[in-house]
């Protein structure tokens, strides 16, 4: 989420380790992969286990808070991790095309962090996944893939479009694709506070294409995770009041479905409900959880300090297609209370999902 209360903290410029050590790229866009056979997947043909997390800043969580996070994914151990708002630079230096596949190391500043980054996720547990990567052009958004070796999906694109032949601009999509469903990480654009500053506009027009993507991807089920930047229900905010009524500097935008708290507006929310309703879609967490928990129900808490304090919203989430609903185990919220324990450094808390696992007889029934 856009962390509106707060400066950005400075993070220089980097890329990542030697791509084909970290993961499985060809062209530009989709990428096919090979199976790798490891001891991890014993038991299990695909991936059951899921972790999304909105890092704010992947470096900077490497720099600060890596041997706590560390910890956690030693101890939750799991298949797939979607990280967004990473804020590394694509690779290209100035004036020149990009690569969003691959991180920036033009600089003496982002070849020294890029080693600590190839550092980081060379050691344990971090060395038993390949990583895709799609990169915005400057320190901004940008998403991340890590997945277990012994779990290869057949595919990997970037966009929301059919073809998946081009990265989203900012990086804000990645799409991997096994053989009985389909996993699809996103940093959803911030809705904004002013219509006249075309947020509004840039929002309508992604709920549009994920409504359409969801539709036209229904031959295979979904699990939709990331950063979606909207909190659905009263139930799914700690404040009501107070994010329906929130502006900034006092403006108040013309249609009154887009006032109050970005991520908590009626258009906001009545979009995103109609994407649930008509993909068949399913919500992990509040399917596992029906009531409010003010200690561990939120994924992202406010500043620490001032009008934020305490203020928190669930914008975190794993979204699953209906067919998939009866083999939820657990979707969990990692972090708890207002001094953002277990947040490992970020605005944000990791959330985790787990399914059982699908036995033969499922999958040939497809």
């Amino acid at each position: 989420m856009k962390r509106f209360f707060q400066p950005i903290e400075k993070d220089g410029s980097f890329k990542k380790p030697t791509i084909s050590s970290l993961s499985s790229p060809e062209k530009d866009g989709e990428q096919t992969t090979e199976t790798i056979s490891e001891s991890d997947g014993i038991n299990k043909k695909e991936p059951t286990k899921f972790l999304t997390w909105n890092a704010n800043s992947f470096l900077l969580r490497i720099k600060n808070n890596w041997t706590e996070f560390t910890k956690f994914i030693e101890n939750l151990d799991p298949d797939v991790i979607a990280i967004q708002e990473v804020r590394m630079p694509a690779a290209g230096s100035k004036g020149a095309p990009k690569n969003p596949r691959e991180l920036k190391d033009d600089t003496s500043a982002s070849r020294e962090e890029k080693l600590v980054v190839t550092r980081a996720l060379s050691s344990p547990p971090f060395k038993n996944y390949d990583v895709w990567w799609s990169l915005s052009d400057s320190k901004y958004a940008g998403t991340a893939l890590f997945i277990k070796k012994c779990f290869q999906p057949k595919k990997v694109s970037f966009s929301l479009d059919a073809t998946g032949s081009k990265h989203e601009p900012d990086g804000r999509v990645i799409l991997a694709e096994f053989e009985t469903f389909r996993i699809l990480n996103t940093y959803v654009p911030n809705n904004g506070w002013k219509e006249e500053e075309s947020s509004f506009l840039r929002r309508r027009k992604w709920d549009k294409r994920m409504l359409e993507f969801v539709l036209a991807t229904s031959d295979k089920p979904l699990i939709w995770c990331g950063d979606l930047n909207v909190s659905h229900e009263d139930i799914d905010v700690s404040h009501p009041e107070f994010f329906s009524a929130a502006k900034l500097n006092g403006y108040t935008p013309p249609n009154k479905e887009d006032c109050g708290q970005p991520g908590f507006t009626l258009a906001e929310r009545r979009r995103f409900g109609a994407i649930l309703k008509e993909g068949k879609l399913v919500d992990a967490y509040r399917f596992l959880h029906k009531d409010t928990d003010m200690e561990c129900g939120f994924s992202w808490s406010g500043n620490p300090v001032g009008k934020y304090r305490g203020k928190r919203m669930r914008i975190d989430y794993f979204i699953v297609s209906e067919k998939m609903k009866d083999r939820i185990i657990s979707c969990e919220m990692h972090g708890r209370g207002i001094e953002l324990d277990g947040f490992y450094g970020s605005d944000h808390c990791p959330v985790s999902l787990e399914l059982s696992v699908k036995d033969d007889a499922d999958t040939k029934q497809g």
